[in-house]
């Protein structure tokens, strides 16, 4: 396993879940019919995203697990702290 890709990929897979999570909350602003058709497209195009970092390689793919799976927590900590320091 390549480390640098592995790194690359985890980047990668916290951006995606960052811009997944952005674009839910516009689509939470959208009339139900258009929000629907928008999910789909989401869909599609993160699992596009997923297959391709699948086929091309095992670390790549690896990283990319790490990565999306490693944002949220820190996201939402990231979000407490700063309503905490906010709240102070």
């Amino acid at each position: 396993m390549d480390a640098l890709t592995t790194l690359a990929s985890a980047a990668f897979g916290s951006t995606v879940y960052l811009t997944t999570l952005s674009t839910m909350r516009w689509l939470n602003q959208l009339a139900p019919r258009a929000k629907v058709t928008a999910l789909i497209v989401t869909g599609i195009v993160l699992g596009s995203v997923v297959g391709i970092i699948a086929i091309a390689s095992q670390s790549a793919a690896l990283g990319f697990i790490l990565g999306a799976g490693l944002t949220p927590p820190v996201h939402r900590w990231i979000l407490q702290r700063r309503g905490h320091a906010a709240g102070s």
